[in-house]
């Protein structure tokens, strides 16, 4: 099966002075504000690194139950947290952590549940992606 998603970037201006808009084709974000200040100052709004972490903490999250479902354990729940550090230009690393709460579980069976997850969730394999890119000129 394959799932096709979309997100749209509208960036008006250069980039320190200018702004963006993020929307998702589900709705969730809708003309989001995004900028200079949202991304590398404390005004609020969104930014990539956010995005990412939040695609991240939620890929992981649900790849995690599902390990869980095949080892026939249940969590009662699953919350996980995404810091993305971006440094220089490049994201230097993505850190995971995440807090589990479920019966017939212990440290040694978490922790070889939780390396499968990381490992599998397809935000995990996002680098290892192939990107295509078309480019288009308008006036």
């Amino acid at each position: 099966m394959q799932i096709k998603r979309k997100a749209t970037a509208e960036w008006l201006g250069s980039g320190k002075a200018g702004t963006g808009k993020l929307s998702l084709d589900s709705g969730v974000l809708k003309q989001s504000p995004y900028s200079f200040k949202t991304r590398f100052e404390a005004e609020p709004g969104t930014n990539p690194e956010e995005l990412i972490g939040a695609a991240h903490a939620g890929c992981f999250s649900m790849k995690l139950a599902f390990v869980f479902q095949e080892a026939g354990i249940t969590a009662d729940s699953i919350v996980t947290t995404a810091t993305v550090v971006l440094q220089e230009g490049a994201i230097i690393d993505v850190f995971l952590e995440t807090k589990v709460k479920a019966s017939g579980l212990d440290q040694a069976k978490l922790e070889t549940y939780t390396k499968d997850a990381k490992e599998n969730c397809p935000v995990s394999k996002l680098l290892k992606a192939n990107i295509t890119l078309k480019a288009e000129l308008v006036s």
